[in-house]
């Protein structure tokens, strides 16, 4: 039940987005639309006031003041003070034997708007956003009536300003609602529940619960995990807790555990992905010699018998899918790769020589490009051992030297321009990560950045 991946939105972050969702909030408040009032407004011992609103216009509607705070089992709280608007329009009335008519302007201060935000998932994995609550109070409408008789509006403007008050508390949060679905629903469910690498693995980001608020941040847990697109099998280890650190530098944080490293190595191999070919022409010229069967029958002399200057191959693959550990110093492991050599006979016929076990120590360097995690190896030197020969027994440390060249000079370069390309993070839509962080804690790779949204 542990995730494989955590996404962390600290309160900067929160800030960022709520500066955008209230952008676009206030832009649709401002698009409001009113029906014609109507009505009547009895007076004291005088009859009854008959009033027509026509032609409602609202001119702006502005959200000052606001702010977003994450509250702990419940979602986030958006809190809106001191908004106003400002609306105009037509009106008509009509009392006893007297009649008027103009316009009018209406000012809406001390707007409070409270919402709150239930953070959920569905089926597939991915987020949900909806409103849990949502309330507006207005704690002052004023109506500027034009017209001739003064008198006559204020037996009536305290009935009206109370229907606009009522109006518009309701409206907003209609608007509210509207907002949210067509919004940010939409918005969130660009979060990609599978990341495609290449045409033979995948990643799964779908979310394992619910997104959780703490009282500094929203957090989102992922599966995490690896898997080939042409079979995916069951992880055979699950992902540990992960003792994520209280920093709060940058706007987002990405914790990606060993576990889900590791289940990179099991898609990789089960994909087919980690076989790899040397043949001559991956040699560098400046190698100083040819893949070639006179180069090894120093070590080993009966190949010149059997198979003399004859070019060679030599096919590298993983046993067993490789295993990394993450702590404070880094990202390490220790894979075991098999050589198989060939000699490639005049037919093109593949002749199998002997089969190496290659262990090696390796490091890794990972960092954030273009919303990828990309990276590169280095590694130290090779040990190896001899699985089986056809060209009978011989002393494999005499090849040590060269068998370091090969890899490193072949090897090694392939596997750092596949690294290079990377693969996705778990963004949102039109997200750009800056001012990047990377740092190692005890089963995790801890990535911060800023992010910038590019509006469309």
């Amino acid at each position: 039940t542990n995730p494989g991946f955590v996404v962390r939105i600290t309160q900067a972050g929160l800030d960022y987005a709520h500066q955008h969702g209230i952008a676009i909030l206030e832009k649709q408040l401002s698009q409001l639309k009113l029906s014609d009032i109507s009505g009547e407004s009895r007076v004291w011992r005088m009859g009854k006031v008959r009033y027509e609103l026509s032609r409602l216009r609202l001119r702006d509607f502005h959200l000052p003041y606001s702010r977003i705070t994450p509250i702990s089992n419940v979602g986030l709280q958006v809190s809106i003070s001191n908004a106003f608007a400002e609306l105009d329009g037509d009106w008509r009335v009509k009392f006893l034997f007297a009649r008027d008519r103009g316009s009018f302007d209406l000012k809406v201060e001390n707007v409070y708007i409270k919402i709150n935000l239930r953070l959920g998932s569905d089926a597939t994995g991915k987020p949900t956003v909806s409103t849990s609550e949502c309330s507006a109070h207005i704690s002052k409408v004023r109506v500027l009536f034009s017209g001739k008789f003064g008198w006559l509006y204020n037996l009536f403007h305290s009935t009206i300003e109370s229907r606009f008050r009522k109006i518009l508390e309701d409206k907003v949060c209609d608007i509210v609602d509207k907002s949210l679905h067509n919004e940010l629903q939409t918005y969130v469910r660009t979060l990609p529940v599978t990341a495609r690498i290449n045409d033979k693995t995948g990643i799964d980001y779908s979310l394992v619960a619910p997104p959780r608020a703490t009282a500094q941040s929203l957090d989102a847990d992922l599966k995490g995990e690896f898997y080939s697109l042409a079979h995916r099998s069951t992880v055979p280890f699950s992902p540990l807790p992960l003792a994520f650190p209280s920093d709060h530098e940058r706007m987002v944080y990405f914790g990606a555990s060993s576990y889900f490293f590791n289940t990179a190595g099991i898609a990789y191999r089960e994909a087919g992905a980690l076989v790899f070919e040397i043949t001559e022409d991956m040699i560098p010229k400046d190698a100083g010699f040819r893949l070639e069967t006179s180069i090894f029958s120093a070590f080993i002399p009966q190949l010149e018998e059997m198979y003399p200057n004859m070019p060679m191959k030599f096919r590298l693959s993983t046993p067993a899918a490789p295993f990394l550990t993450i702590g404070p110093g880094g990202i390490s492991l220790k894979p075991t790769v098999d050589a198989q050599a060939y000699a490639i006979l005049p037919n093109s016929s593949l002749a199998p020589l002997f089969l190496l076990s290659l262990v090696r120590n390796v490091s890794a360097v990972i960092n954030v490009r273009s919303g990828r995690m990309v990276g590169s190896v280095d590694v130290g030197r090779i040990r190896l051992s001899l699985k089986d020969s056809a060209v009978g027994t011989f002393q494999v440390r005499t090849m040590q030297s060269l068998m370091n060249i090969l890899t490193s000079s072949t090897l090694l370069p392939r596997l750092n321009a596949r690294l290079d390309e990377g693969f996705p993070l778990p963004l949102l839509d039109r997200i750009q990560l800056s001012n990047i962080l990377v740092r190692f804690h005890q089963n995790f790779l801890l990535l911060g950045a800023d992010v910038h949204f590019q509006p469309q």
